[in-house]
């Protein structure tokens, strides 16, 4: 879990990770092997994907059909001799529709007639037919209700038992605190803690955060 407050450069790290922005310096080790990240096709192709802090305006293509939008990025997997194939492609996407329980009317119709909760688990679903080795997420909850909450933690919580390294990027400390084995807390920039997960208070997360003097 990556924690602090809005500005202490949370976001600007993961579109770092992800090669959406260039790095001035440091190093990007996947299993311990080096990997040199310099555009998102860098990230992609070393097995890490991003679900942006904004799904409406960075992670979705709102009039285009849930389909789409579920499988665009697998698109060269779900070819034959270069030509598209519809079969592969609608038999990929409702596996998705069907693994994350996304509700829906019907692939074919427009993601943005999707409620907010449907629609986050379709960018999730975009990322996890490429089965990636590092998922980063930017705010993954916000703007969406308790039962599609509660689903997406349940998803995390699958994909982290299945080896997956997730940096979940949350304002909301409850949520730092009971889904993190580990937390990070940001400020100016800098990370400035590393904390336990699940044991930590709020309290703590908000003294490094807000650089109080509780832990001289």
């Amino acid at each position: 879990g990556l924690a602090g407050l809005i500005g202490a450069g949370r976001t600007e790290l993961a579109r770092l990770l992800f090669g959406a922005d260039r790095a001035s310096s440091g190093e990007i080790c996947i299993h311990d092997k080096l990997v040199k990240i310099k555009h998102p096709i860098d990230a992609i192709r070393a097995g890490i994907g991003l679900v942006p802090e904004s799904r409406k305006e960075q992670g979705l293509f709102l009039q285009m059909a849930i389909q789409e939008n579920i499988t665009i990025n697998a698109m060269p997997q779900l070819s034959l001799g270069g030509f598209l194939n519809r079969h592969n492609i609608q038999r990929a996407a409702q596996k998705q529709v069907d693994d994350l329980n996304i509700r829906l009317a019907s692939l074919d119709r427009p993601v943005v007639s999707l409620s907010g909760g449907n629609q986050q688990k379709v960018v999730l679903a975009r990322w996890l037919i490429l089965k990636p080795i590092v998922l980063l997420l930017d705010e993954p909850t916000r703007g969406v209700d308790v039962g599609a909450k509660a689903e997406i933690y349940r998803i995390m919580s699958k994909l982290a038992e299945t080896g997956v390294a997730i940096l979940m990027i949350s304002s909301e400390l409850p949520e730092i605190v009971g889904m993190s084995d580990r937390i990070l807390v940001m400020r100016e920039g800098l990370i400035v803690a590393e904390l336990p997960g699940r044991t930590t208070t709020q309290e703590e997360i908000m003294s490094y955060a807000t650089d109080l003097t509780l832990h001289a």
